[in-house]
């Protein structure tokens, strides 16, 4: 754990947000949101029709991992509420919402 807070600092200076994050090993890439006063977080993504994923509390933070993309839309629940955290691209979805769009070449 001494050593999980350090890499989690960085990684939130070294991504330009506060909120979110990710962290990719090329075979697997996890995404981390930093909401702790809440009780539930799924992620749902374009790989596979937006289906929810539960996300695990590590400490403050809550952690997802997908499989590696080069690119796919997402956007989180959180206690039953869509949240579009801050991201650097961004679409209008089908339903008058947002998608924040995640690309491996940005």
């Amino acid at each position: 754990m001494k050593l999980l807070v350090p890499i989690i600092g960085w990684l939130v200076l070294s991504a330009g947000c506060s909120t979110h994050y990710h962290r990719s090993d090329g075979h697997s890439l996890t995404l981390y949101l930093d909401r702790p006063s809440a009780r539930q977080v799924y992620l749902a993504s374009s790989q596979d029709g937006f289906a929810p994923h539960e996300a695990r509390r590590v400490g403050r933070m809550w952690v997802v991992s997908l499989p590696a993309a080069s690119q796919f839309r997402y956007y989180y629940i959180v206690d039953g509420e869509i949240f579009v955290p801050s991201c650097r691209m961004k679409e209008n979805d089908d339903f008058g919402s947002k998608n924040c769009i995640f690309s491996q070449e940005l």
